[in-house]
């Protein structure tokens, strides 16, 4: 087995790499995402997010630690995933086609003010941005996570956070920490609990600041 250490090793520190690249591009853009998520919430909007294969577990792991809990005991936040519901999803893929299976969802749940977090490693999946496309119209918020270009997503989304890194289990493993950071910094600010460190929680910032100055909107979304 000692033959296998030094691939084990190498994943370990290129897994390391990428995350110290994403701490010296990603935290504002982190803490924006964090902001127009709970600007959301207090206003009594939701969080739905979606993506396919690893993503729509990252989908669901967000939605879980949400509505559950990720450090402390509070109030249960609205969050929803797309990707659990197997009835619809079949249902809906087999009637209108799996490029609908999010959109179709969206239509029926979503409405102004809610936030559509969209998952996907390329940033290309036809059923993804078929749902951020839609959301737009519907005047819900916009967050994508997705690699290193950002595919067609990046530029059709109102806050785009791209892993550095064009290795997908390295992207899908940083999702997993961009993920766990927004939850700690949603609950904190929704529960009215200071962080450990006593870190001071993130005022909330409008959307509207976010889509027009910081991404501002292409309009011919896919």
């Amino acid at each position: 087995m000692s033959e296998l250490l030094p691939e084990i090793v190498r994943e370990i520190q290129e897994s390391i790499a990428v995350k110290e690249k994403l701490a010296g591009e990603a935290p504002e853009l982190i803490a924006d995402a964090a902001q127009m998520i709970i600007t959301s919430m207090q206003s009594g909007g939701k969080l739905i997010v979606f993506g396919n294969g690893g993503s729509a577990a990252d989908a669901q792991h967000f939605s879980a630690e949400l509505v559950g809990r990720y450090r402390q005991d509070r109030k249960a936040l609205p969050a929803i995933a797309l990707t659990t519901d197997s009835s619809a999803l079949t249902s809906i893929g087999n009637d209108y086609g799996f490029d609908t299976v999010f959109s179709r969802q969206l239509e029926a749940i979503g409405k102004p003010g809610d936030v559509a977090l969209a998952i996907s490693t390329s940033g290309n999946s036809p059923n993804v941005l078929g749902a951020v496309s839609l959301a737009r119209k519907m005047g819900i918020a916009t967050i994508a996570l997705t690699g290193n270009s950002g595919g067609k997503l990046r530029s059709h989304v109102d806050l785009c956070l791209a892993v550095p890194s064009d290795s997908t289990p390295r992207i899908q493993e940083s999702h997993s920490l961009i993920i766990h950071i927004l939850s700690g910094i949603v609950e904190n600010a929704m529960s009215g609990e200071s962080r450990v460190d006593d870190t001071p929680i993130l005022e909330p910032v409008s959307n509207d600041r976010v889509s027009k100055d910081r991404f501002p909107k292409d309009k011919d979304a896919a």
